[in-house]
């Protein structure tokens, strides 16, 4: 049930971009939109808001139109996501068959087109025509956590639409209007680094502060030595896998009800395969998201020590926990090559000094 309000209530702390959005609304569309920012920072919600004051032409959210898009549901609307680790060129050539048809009901369809950073080049090479020119009844909107290289040119070609990390404040507050207690999301929202999708999830996740603390402790456990460092990040990977949990339980849900629409109109158009590949999307960027959240907390360990050593009340070696600080955001930075998350891991543990920087 869509509750009563305007579109845009689902998009959180981009006042600018809802703003920026309504105006192009009010004084006339183009033919393609970007929308930059981090994941999980409403571009989504943003987006199929959008669609839906484009297709229904105003922003009561309850209007039929307004109602199926921002559900993803409206037959004009259609939203395009990976169906393996990027976008292949086959998918682009889809896309580019989809932007041609005619819409279905009215005189407008919208593609959204999510996590378009990871587009192949050669992907890219074929979408730019169709994206420069589509169709006059073809509105694009892209959504990407950044723009790559490979991407320039298209994005030279859209309307750009920047989206902002949001605040933990922000996020405590949505939390808190979903039901979520105060103290939980208050944890949720500082463990999530901006994150509102992956802050729903910890939301209901106990062991979060278990997690927090073990990634804390680590450099008290480290003394050089690959044993311990293997040991230790076995523990850390069972804690990130067992976090997976409430995610799962949620997956099963949604497909026990697909599985009841099934059952009840037949699976042809249902959807069970873009369900079943969003779902291991899901669970890759929860494990993904888990690793950089605790590499975060672990930093902060060896950062803090740092700080009291060289404020006169501590003891750390300051240049060692710096350089542990630096191997670590090394290891972050590595993440978006989706590496073998177990051995970079215990490479990055074996490499870090114990919490006083000495090793």
């Amino acid at each position: 049930m869509i509750d009563a309000g305007p579109v845009w209530d689902d998009v959180v702390g981009q006042p600018q971009a809802v703003e920026q959005l309504r105006a192009a609304a009010e004084r006339g569309l183009v033919h393609a939109y970007l929308f930059v920012g981090p994941a999980g920072s409403t571009k989504l919600e943003a987006a199929r808001a959008f669609a839906a004051r484009v297709i229904s032409g105003g922003e009561d959210r309850t209007q039929r139109d307004a109602r199926l898009a921002l559900v993803g549901e409206h037959p004009d609307v259609r939203e395009v996501r990976r169906t393996g680790p990027s976008i292949s060129a086959e998918q682009a050539r889809e896309i580019v068959r989809v932007s041609s048809l005619a819409p279905a009901e009215g005189t407008r369809k919208v593609l959204i087109l999510d996590e378009f950073h990871l587009l192949q080049p050669t992907g890219a090479a074929l979408m730019l025509k169709t994206i420069e020119e589509p169709p006059d009844s073809t509105m694009f909107v892209i959504l990407c956590d950044y723009v790559p290289h490979d991407l320039i040119t298209i994005s030279s070609r859209c309307a750009r639409v920047d989206f902002r990390t949001i605040g933990a404040d922000l996020i405590a507050a949505r939390l808190l209007t979903e039901g979520i207690e105060p103290q939980a999301a208050i944890a949720a929202s500082k463990a999530a680094l901006g994150n509102l999708d992956r802050a729903r999830v910890l939301a209901t996740d106990p062991a979060l502060a278990e997690r927090r603390a073990a990634f804390a402790d680590a450099p008290h456990r480290l003394d050089g030595t690959g044993t311990i460092a293997v040991s230790t990040a076995g523990r850390l990977l069972e804690l990130i896998d067992a976090a997976a949990e409430p995610l799962a339980a949620r997956h099963e849900a949604e497909v026990a009800e697909l599985d009841a629409r099934i059952s009840a109109h037949g699976e042809r158009g249902s959807g069970k395969k873009q369900l079943e590949d969003r779902h291991k999307r899901e669970l890759r960027r929860h494990r993904t998201d888990e690793l950089r959240s605790g590499l975060a907390t672990l930093a902060a360990t060896y950062r803090d020590h740092a700080t009291a050593a060289a404020t006169g009340t501590g003891t750390a070696h300051v240049e060692g926990c710096t350089k542990a600080v630096a191997r670590i955001h090394e290891a972050l930075d590595a993440l978006e090559r989706n590496p073998n998350e177990r051995l970079l891991l215990e490479s990055l543990l074996w490499s870090l000094p114990d919490s006083l920087g000495v090793g």
